[in-house]
């Protein structure tokens, strides 16, 4: 059996510092999953849409060096897709995004123990309608589901028409992370641990994991159980790929402790509170070393496992 099949898009991030300068690094919010999960010694296949050009090129050299799958049927597209990253003073970044996504038309790696998705192609339309969404359903007969909304607000725009994608996904997965601030655009004026537990409790996710940034993050577990995981507080250089490393620390955790494949949903569901403890920490230590450094530059195992 593989370990993960990421279903999503690949693009080239042109980041913007304060003074206008620009440069152009491999990104994409599933791109750096695969990524961040390769690097912490996992199999991870990648299923895009790329075009054959020299961006295009560029992505796939900057997965392949980590040790990412970029399945076939993933350089089909015009153009490889971009996404101007204008960063802040504290790091942050607000994005632009010039998009080309269709779900490769190829029959992914079969049997894997974990199916990742997330971000802009999770809720864009697809040919057929629906398709992205019938790769889910038919994967959970083996595979544990992942999903993380990571809404860019500015180019969905429509929050009516994203919110039921974003639950449609959310009911299909065993798994979700969202970050405050997709709960915040995703249903204005809720608290968000009230949503995260409503998909757990009447969608049916076993795991709802609400990040907080600065504050740490908390677990939805089944029956409505709540854990608290603190931050590990490092000076920050840019928040760029942050989400992405801590959900490719949190997959590759709940693969380590055995938690993955449809086997193990029952398992899942009955996870205690330190085993949820012990996995968001390891999480937190991956977004941490990333944030540390300039871009989606998520850390190899080694750097995880003696960081203090």
């Amino acid at each position: 059996m593989s370990e993960f099949l990421v279903v999503g898009e690949a693009l080239v991030d042109i980041v913007e510092d304060l003074g206008g300068a620009r440069s152009e690094v491999p990104g994409g919010s599933p791109a750096n999953v695969a990524l961040g999960l390769a690097r912490l010694g996992r199999s991870a296949e990648l299923l895009t849409w790329l075009g054959q050009d020299p961006r295009g090129s560029a992505v796939v050299d900057h997965l392949t060096a980590s040790g990412v799958t970029v399945l076939p049927g993933s350089m089909e597209a015009a153009r490889t897709s971009t996404a101007l990253a204008r960063l802040d003073r504290d790091g942050g970044a607000t994005y632009e995004f010039d998009l080309e996504w269709s779900l490769a038309g190829c029959t992914p790696t079969q049997d894997v123990s974990v199916l990742h998705t997330g971000s802009i192609a999770a809720v864009a339309e697809t040919e057929p309608p629906g398709a992205l969404l019938d790769l889910v359903h038919e994967a959970r007969r083996t595979a544990t589901i992942t999903y993380d909304p990571n809404l860019r607000p500015s180019i969905m725009r429509d929050v009516g028409a994203v919110r039921p994608r974003v639950e449609a996904l959310v009911a299909a997965a065993d798994v979700v992370k969202v970050s405050e601030e997709d709960l915040a655009w995703l249903q204005p004026g809720a608290d968000p641990l009230g949503v995260a537990s409503r998909w757990v409790t009447d969608l049916g996710c076993a795991l709802a994991v609400v990040t907080r940034g600065a504050d740490g993050s908390t677990a939805v577990l089944s029956g409505g159980r709540r854990v608290d995981v603190p931050p590990q507080r490092v000076p920050v250089v840019d928040t760029v790929g942050a989400g992405d490393a801590y959900m490719s620390g949190l997959l590759a955790a709940l693969y380590e402790h055995g938690y993955t494949g449809a086997g193990r949903r029952a398992d899942l569901h009955a996870i205690t509170d330190p085993a949820v403890t012990t996995i968001l920490g390891f999480a937190a230590r991956v977004a941490a070393i990333t944030v540390g450094r300039s871009g989606a530059n998520p850390p190899r195992l080694a750097e995880v496992t003696t960081a203090v």
